[in-house]
């Protein structure tokens, strides 16, 4: 099977506008992201996806692949659908069977994340699969940039949500809450069917893309990983990935791309 990795951004942003160019020790944050994604010996290749230039042209600078896309999409679950078929179209119409989309605000991102979320599609009879960690605080629960997720017993994603759901309003016992990291894996035509639906009013309403699939029948597997996965939404959230970064021992490998400010 022919893996492909996409990694969506834009730069506007209503909570934090040029989000993907935000500097974190002295390198693009989507510059981290595509750095990292491309360390996961499980693609055959990965791609920027983006309607700026300027993102495009940093991704080429650093010796990446960039492909434009359209500057109306509202999801970006479309973005990479649009992106699949343009980088086929690119690469004399070779097809992929599996296509990974990875956000470009989770910096911390680790390469292997990639393989946990695309593994359960190898055998053919899952196609979609998305990652999901643990929720530690009831701070992050509450929290409505964190997606949360409900799972059934044989690990289906049920609902998901920007409120901290499973409800501990009645229940005063422990709840293993998740929440939706970044990283969905699609089969070619899983992701192509999305973009063929109709919007949903779940999807609406929450703004969470995997919603449209839920409300039309389709399955979407949670694969649990132990990887932390930090994203960013606001600036605040910058601050606290910039320390992290200081630690992280993956960035030693690629951090000769660190642009030369002086």
């Amino acid at each position: 099977m022919k893996i492909l990795g996409v990694i969506p951004a834009r730069m506007a942003a209503t909570r934090f506008p040029n989000k993907p160019m935000a500097p974190i020790l002295g390198m693009p944050m989507i510059g981290h992201c595509y750095l990292r994604s491309v360390l996961c010996s499980l693609m055959d290749d990965v791609y920027v996806a983006t309607c700026d230039k300027e993102i495009y042209d940093y991704i080429e600078s650093i010796g990446g692949k960039a492909i434009m896309t359209s500057d109306i999409h509202e999801r970006a679950t479309e973005r990479t659908a649009e992106a699949l078929l343009n980088i086929e179209a690119l690469n004399n119409g070779i097809k992929f069977d599996i296509v990974v989309m990875i956000q470009g605000d989770e910096p911390l991102v680790d390469p292997e994340m990639l393989r946990e979320a695309a593994t359960p599609l190898l055998d053919g009879d899952k196609i979609v699969s998305n990652l999901i960690a643990t929720i530690p605080t009831q701070e992050e629960r509450e929290n409505p940039n964190n997606v949360k997720v409900a799972v059934s017993i044989n690990k289906q994603i049920l609902y998901l949500s920007r409120e901290a759901i499973p409800s501990n309003k009645k229940y005063s016992g422990h709840i293993d809450s998740y929440r939706q990291l970044g990283l969905i894996a699609f089969s070619r035509e899983a992701l192509l069917k999305f973009v063929a639906l109709p919007t949903t009013p779940l999807e609406i309403i929450e703004s969470i893309d995997m919603n449209r699939f839920l409300e039309h029948g389709i399955p979407i597997h949670s694969e649990i990983t132990a990887y932390q996965a930090d994203s960013v939404d606001t600036p605040a959230d910058l601050i606290r990935v910039i320390e992290k970064m200081l630690k992280d021992k993956l960035f030693d490998s690629y951090k000769r791309h660190v642009r030369d400010e002086g």
